[in-house]
């Protein structure tokens, strides 16, 4: 009775501290393993063994993970003045080097990403961030992921989400857009007269040629007067012809 008294402790004791030595790890995680407070290994996923009291595990998650950068006011390089927000895609690549090469992987990436939008937005025109965003996000993600590769961290993807510009720069912008409407407006009206003077030229030269076709196109047009019913025609006689029909009425009549 002795023994069992004693035993059963015993065997409870040795059952918790062979529970505390198993660890399960799923897929996207990885346990990053402090031996008397010094890096010693890398496990997971699935299923291994520490030394309880001995050993300390830190999980890191692998899979891809986002943080919103909030609104950064900043001046570009053509002065002006506006607040851009952003998007950043990352994920942990080297769970050691994230763990004990910088105390918070995740604030530091996120304080990172705000001072490099800041600086970004200061070498940018206006006209680029707008109309070339993807040159910007690609210097934006070139610039992160060169930091944060000694954290064991690899930023995927930066996407600037929103520019805010100023009220008074909107309505400039309004301004300069519908001036450049316009000119194209009076650019293809000012090419559509050239090149219809340019045919009425043509028809000119084509018509003097042949003097009959000028009557004819005359009585098109008559005709299509015509078809209004409330219309009166003032019909014209060429002078050649009364000069050939004067010139009959002179000729004496032959014997």
């Amino acid at each position: 009775m002795e023994w069992i008294t004693i035993g059963v402790p015993i065997l409870v004791a040795a059952l918790t501290l062979l529970a505390s030595a198993v660890r399960i790890l799923p897929e996207w995680e990885r346990g990053v393993i402090l031996r008397l407070g010094r890096y010693h290994a890398t496990k997971g996923p699935g299923l291994f063994f520490i030394i309880p009291i001995i050993d300390r595990v830190i999980r890191v998650n692998l899979r891809l993970m986002t943080f919103d950068v909030p609104p950064q006011e900043a001046i570009t390089r053509d002065n002006v003045t506006v607040k851009v927000n952003a998007v950043v895609f990352y994920r942990v690549i080297d769970p050691a080097k994230a763990i004990t090469q910088v105390e918070d992987f995740k604030a530091a990436t996120w304080n990172l990403a705000q001072t490099t939008l800041r600086s970004v937005l200061g070498q940018s025109e206006l006209d680029e961030l707008l109309a070339h965003r993807d040159k910007v996000n690609a210097h934006l993600r070139q610039i992160l992921d060169e930091a944060t590769d000694s954290w064991g961290i690899k930023v995927v993807m930066v996407e600037v989400k929103d520019v805010e510009l100023p009220q008074g720069m909107q309505r400039a912008m309004a301004r300069q857009a519908e001036a450049e409407r316009e000119k194209r407006a009076k650019i293809i009206h000012a090419e559509g007269e050239y090149q219809a003077a340019q045919t009425l030229v043509e028809a000119a030269r084509m018509i003097a040629s042949e003097p009959a076709a000028l009557q004819l196109r005359y009585l098109q047009t008559l005709m299509e007067i015509s078809v209004e019913k409330n219309s009166t025609i003032i019909f014209p006689v060429p002078v050649d012809t009364l000069q050939l029909f004067l010139g009959n009425l002179h000729r004496p009549a032959s014997g």
